[in-house]
C-alpha cells in the first residue's frame, strides 16, 4: 500500500515542526516543502529529505495531505486554493484572521470533500484525554498559558497567539453557548495585547477564567478544572496532574496517570489519518471557527479598553 505523501507550507519554525515529525510517521513520506522565501524551503526540504517548491500548485502535485503554517493572514488563500487542488490541509490555529474568511475554508472543505483539521495541538495531549475520561459536569475552569517572549506571532495578539488553545479546550469541555465575557489586557512589548486575562460565563453555569502571557520568565501551561465530585489539576507541559475528592470529612488526593506522547505528533497522526479513511478531524473546522470568534471578541473587549 502506498505511503501517504506529505508536504509542508510554510517553513519557519512551526513548519520546521511539521516536517520533522512527517519524517518520522510510519506509512508516511514528507515529500515537499513550500515557502515564498526559497531558501528557506531550501533548507528545510534539505534537512528532512523532501523537494523544495516555488509553488502551491507544484505542492499539491507532489502531497496528499498539507499542514499550512504561514502567516495567519494567508490562511484562506493557501488553504482554499490547496483544497481545490485535492490536497487535505491541517491549518495551524487561528484558522483565519477573521469568522468570515474562516467560514470560506470551511465551505471550501465541504465543497471539495477535502479534510479541514486545525491545528489547536492540546486537543492531543495525552493530559486532555485523561481529563476528558474524569469529566462530568465542570463548574468552573481556571487556566494558565505563560510564556517568554517568542519573537514570532507578533502580528497577533497574546489572545489569538496563546490563550485560544485553552479557549478551544474550554468550549469542548463545557459544550454549552456562552453568556458573557469579561476581559482585560495590557500591550508591553507589541502594539496587541501582551497579557490577557478573561472570565468566561456559560449558560450552563460554568465559569471559566482564563490568563495568557508571552512575557513570562518562565512558561506554563496548566488546567485546574473543579466539578461536584472532584478537582482536577493538569500540567499540559509536564504532562502530569492530580486529582483530589471528598471522601467524609476529608480530602484525598491521588495521581492522574497518563501515558507520555508528543502531542504534534498525535495531532499529525490522526489528521492523515482521518484523510486516510474520510472521517472527520478531531478538531474541526467549524470548532476552529468557534474559538477564534472567542478569541476575537476577547481581543475587542480589550481593545476598546486600550482606546478609554
Amino acid at each position: 500500500m502506498q505511503n501517504t505523501r506529505a508536504g509542508v507550507a510554510g517553513a519557519g519554525a512551526m513548519g520546521r515542526n511539521h516536517a520533522r515529525v512527517y519524517s518520522q510517521l510510519p506509512d508516511v513520506d514528507l515529500t515537499v516543502v513550500y515557502d515564498a522565501d526559497a531558501a528557506r524551503a531550501e533548507e528545510i526540504a534539505r534537512e528532512f529529505g523532501a523537494t523544495p517548491v516555488s509553488s502551491l500548485e507544484e505542492l499539491a502535485r507532489l502531497c496528499d495531505v498539507a499542514s499550512v503554517a504561514v502567516p495567519t493572514v494567508a490562511h484562506r488563500e493557501v488553504g482554499c486554493r490547496l483544497m481545490e487542488l485535492g490536497v487535505h490541509v491541517l491549518m495551524e490555529k487561528p484558522i483565519a484572521p477573521t469568522v468570515e474568511d474562516a467560514a470560506v475554508l470551511v465551505e471550501t472543505s465541504k465543497r471539495t470533500g477535502k479534510v479541514l483539521q486545525i491545528g489547536h495541538i492540546e486537543r492531543f495531549n495525552p493530559v486532555l484525554r485523561e481529563l476528558e475520561k474524569k469529566l462530568t459536569h465542570p463548574r468552573f475552569i481556571e487556566a494558565h498559558r505563560l510564556s517568554p517572549f517568542p519573537n514570532r506571532s507578533i502580528d497577533i495578539g497574546v489572545v489569538l497567539d496563546l490563550m485560544i488553545h485553552d479557549l478551544e479546550i474550554i468550549l469542548h469541555l463545557v459544550n454549552s453557548p456562552i453568556a458573557s465575557i469579561d476581559a482585560v489586557g495590557v500591550s508591553v512589548l507589541t502594539p496587541n495585547e501582551d497579557i490577557a486575562n478573561a472570565r468566561i460565563r456559560f449558560e450552563n453555569g460554568c465559569v471559566a477564567n482564563v490568563t495568557a502571557s508571552r512575557i513570562s520568565p518562565d512558561k506554563m501551561r496548566k488546567i485546574r478544572v473543579f466539578q461536584e465530585d472532584c478537582y482536577l489539576s493538569l500540567d499540559y507541559q509536564e504532562q502530569s496532574g492530580q486529582v483530589h475528592w471528598r471522601d467524609g470529612m476529608q480530602i484525598l488526593r491521588g495521581a492522574v496517570e497518563v501515558e507520555p506522547g508528543e502531542p504534534l505528533k498525535l495531532e499529525l497522526d490522526a489528521f492523515v489519518r482521518s484523510a486516510a479513511d474520510g472521517a472527520a478531524p478531531k478538531v474541526s473546522g467549524q470548532q476552529g471557527t468557534a474559538a477564534l470568534g472567542v478569541a476575537l471578541e476577547i481581543t475587542r473587549i480589550i481593545r476598546d479598553g486600550f482606546q478609554r
